[in-house]
Parts: C-alpha cells; structure tokens; sequence
C-alpha cells in the first residue's frame, strides 16, 4: 500500500503504523484519517499482524483536526470531516489487534482523543495532552467522548473546559497513560510492550478486545451475562486448550489461531 501521509514499518509481528505530516504536527487532515482507516483495515485482514503501534514523525503526535480545512465549510463538509473521526476511533477499537498509542510531545484535540481511543498509551517524559478547543471557540466535544471514558468526568471536565494541557505524569496518574519513558526510550518500550501482547494468542487477544468495550459500559448484571458466555466460548478454542494443556504440562503453548 502506498500512503501520501503515513508511513508504514513492521517489526515482527507488530506493524508500526507512523503519522507522517511533520509539517503540520500531525495534523488529522481528512486525507490522513481516510488512509489511517484504510490501513487498520487491511492490518485487520492479516493474520501475521498480532499487534499495530500508532506513531507519529516529528515533535508532535499529533495537534488534531487540521484547522486549515475547518474554515467556511458546508455543513456536509463538516460532517463528513467528523464521520470520518468517529470511523477511526472506532475503528482502532473494533479491530482484534491490541493497538498501542506511541506519544511524544503534543497530543491535543482530536489528536489527544486518538491517543485516548488506543487500547494502550506509551508516553515519553515531556509529552503533553491537551483538549484545547474552548480556547478557539470550538468545544471539543468528540474528543470528550474518549477522553471522559478514560479519565472520568471531573477531571475530563476540567480538561474540557480549561483547555489547558495536563503533563505525561499527570496523564499517567489519571489513567490516560499506561506509563512513561524518556525520550530516547519510547520506541524500545513500546516495542516490548508489544512483544510481549504477541506471545498470547492473536485468536484469543481478539477476544478479549472485542468482550472488553462490548462490556465497559453495561451494569454490572449485564456485564458479566455477556462474559460468561465469552468466557464459555473462549474456552472451547483451539488456542484455549492448546494453553491449558501446556501450562499443565509445562511446555510453551503453540497458537493456531482459532
């Protein structure tokens, strides 16, 4: 595939899917997000792909929407800028591959709900997250779907209503960020952190993703209604009984995808 604002790299089995309009910080250009949702979805397709690291060139991860396009446009226009948002962010959540959000120095806007829509944030030290658009007279109000999922709505609130940036170690200790590393560290740490995601089976990984947002948001009763019958599903697999079978008998599982 080739991609006029992406770029594409493997390592193993994990894609490294990289933002790549360094110029603009990344900016979510209806164009960019069209060729992301393009890309997830062939990712999707392959079997060899067990987990995909979002990245991004450059300084910044990404400052959302591209201003540039939001100005005197019809109202079509604005809505298929946003529809195509939405498809992305519910792409990245509806694919079986875990999807690991690699962050280095400002997330904010719509690039800061990218970040929070990731099933897994690495940040480095001097990464920023911010939902900034009140302070241009545009709420923020798609971005505060995922990002009031991730954090809760206090702190959402504040975020959303301030404008003002929360640092890397903030964002950890509000649950926005699975953790944080130096600069010089970032790729490594993702990269074992999806190396490790990879040692599971790609079969049941899918799983569980798919059981975890059905879930998140039902009652308790209903929650575990559902899981219970994942969970009795999940353990007539293959892979399931594959990796039962070897941990009793101590030897490493072999996946066959199913």
């Amino acid at each position: 595939m080739s991609f006029k604002n992406l770029i594409l790299e493997f390592e193993g089995s994990t894609a490294i899917a990289i933002l790549h309009r360094p110029s603009k910080r990344n900016a979510l250009s209806l164009e960019l997000m069209q060729e992301l949702i393009g890309l997830l979805g062939s990712l999707e397709q392959d079997p060899e792909v067990r987990c995909i690291i979002l990245a991004a060139s450059g300084k910044a991860f990404s400052a959302g929407h591209d201003l540039s396009e939001m100005v005197g446009c019809s109202v079509g226009e604005y809505r298929q800028l946003f529809d195509s948002c939405t498809e992305l962010m519910e792409k990245l959540q509806s694919i079986p591959q875990p999807v690991i959000a690699e962050v280095q120095g400002i997330a904010t806007a719509a690039g800061c709900q990218l970040a929070a829509t990731c099933d897994l944030v690495v940040a480095a030290d001097e990464a920023t997250f911010a939902t900034p658009g009140v302070r241009i007279g545009l709420f923020c109000s798609t971005p505060m779907v995922a990002l009031s999922r991730a954090i809760g709505r206090k702190r959402a609130m504040q975020m959303l209503l301030t404008g003002e940036p929360i640092d890397a170690q903030t964002a950890a200790e509000w649950g926005l960020v699975n953790f944080t590393v130096a600069a010089d560290e970032l790729r490594e740490a993702t990269l074992t952190l999806a190396k490790r995601i990879t040692e599971a089976s790609p079969y049941t990984l899918g799983i569980g993703k798919r059981a975890f947002y059905s879930q998140i948001d039902l009652d308790q009763q209903r929650a575990y209604a559902l899981t219970k019958e994942v969970m009795t599903n999940n353990a007539m697999a293959t892979d399931a009984q594959e990796g039962i079978s070897a941990f009793l008998g101590k030897r490493a599982a072999t996946w066959f995808g199913k």
